[in-house]
């Protein structure tokens, strides 16, 4: 089996500390070790809502992305996402598969790579932070040059200090 290199973008907003800890060793668990970038915090978009911890963890795995994008979903279902969760709104924890190898899927269900990617500030520093060299599969620039690119007038989002040590406790999916 081929081992595929992905990376997962996380948030949370609704206890947000002990959603990302929680959310970051269950994902620990489940691929081993992980890549992980600073944590940001984000204003809510689309929405009226508080502000998200935001951040992309990196792994390797050997089954396909559509199997990988299940588990991720059963992940979030564990932490009390709720099966009709709309796009804008708060959440405990969101966990989408942003990309998998050079893998491009955009079939109604999955798409990857995710436009989140180029579209929020949010999804592409932590990406370009922890992958800087890595190209886009489809638009061949790499995540520092998209990030570099991306206009910064009106983002609101700042890096903290985030400890993984306190409040790890997560549901096993």
């Amino acid at each position: 089996m081929a081992i595929t290199e992905g990376f997962i973008s996380i948030g949370s907003n609704i206890e947000r500390h002990k959603h990302i800890a929680g959310g970051v060793a269950a994902l620990r668990h489940r691929f081993g070790k992980l890549l992980v970038s600073s944590v940001y915090e984000t204003e809510a978009v689309g929405f009226n809502g508080a502000p998200f911890y935001n951040l992309v963890v990196g792994f390797t795995d050997t089954q396909d992305a559509k199997t990988v994008a299940g588990h991720l979903r059963q992940m979030e279902f564990a932490f009390g996402r709720s099966a009709d969760s709309q796009k804008f709104s708060a959440r405990t924890l969101d966990l989408d598969l942003l990309l998998y190898g050079d893998t491009i899927i955009d079939d109604g269900s999955l798409q990857i790579p995710r436009a989140d990617i180029t579209r929020y500030a949010f999804v592409l520093e932590p990406l370009a932070e922890i992958a800087p060299l890595l190209k886009h599969p489809q638009l061949q620039k790499s995540y520092a040059e998209l990030w570099e690119a991306l206009p910064k007038a009106g983002i609101r989002q700042k890096r903290i200090v985030f400890d993984f040590a306190t409040d790890i406790r997560s549901p096993q999916p």
